[in-house]
């Protein structure tokens, strides 16, 4: 019996870390990754504000080229729209919110299944002969403090992803 109460105690000490710890952990984060295009910014832009182009350049649609995509809204700009649902890189969608034509786009982001809700921008600068592009995403997971850890990860769970994408964005803005 003391045995089972050592376990019990043990598993409720790792519980109470694991919330205390989430709980000091900050729920907003911020994803930032920049590379520089030799390429005109007007040509970086017509692959950013054009909701269907992003296949030809995110990570995430290069990983699932089966993943179900719809859209809606005005085919480029603001209030263009598209959903996805893919077994590997779950269901969400995303809005332009905000354009500047050949300087930014603004989204807003949101993953139904984790009640996450964040925007972003793809800022593009003129720069050395072509275009600096930053991705930028922003979030905040609430007030629930197992949520934190995804606050706490966000930048190693998406940037490798935001660097590919960048990447792939450069080739494609590169070959014209």
């Amino acid at each position: 019996m003391k045995y089972v109460q050592w376990v019990l105690v043990a598993i409720g000490s790792v519980l109470l870390v694991v919330v205390v710890v989430g709980a000091i952990l900050p729920s907003a984060y911020e994803v930032r990754r920049t590379i520089h295009v030799d390429a005109p910014p007007d040509r970086v832009y017509d692959l950013v504000v054009d909701t269907r182009r992003w296949k030809e350049w995110t990570a995430w649609n290069r990983r699932d080229p089966a993943m179900a995509v719809s859209y809606s809204g005005p085919p480029f700009g603001r209030g263009a729209k598209w959903s996805w649902e893919s077994k590997s890189e779950g269901r969400g969608s995303m809005e332009f919110t905000h354009v500047v034509p050949n300087q930014r786009v603004d989204y807003r982001l949101a993953f139904p299944a984790f009640n996450l809700v964040a925007r972003g921008a793809l800022v593009l600068e003129p720069a050395r002969g072509g275009t600096d592009v930053t991705w930028l995403h922003v979030g905040d997971t609430g007030s629930n403090p197992l949520k934190h850890y995804i606050s706490a990860f966000m930048d190693r769970m998406v940037g490798p992803d935001f660097e590919q994408g960048l990447a792939n964005l450069k080739a494609a803005a590169e070959k014209g």
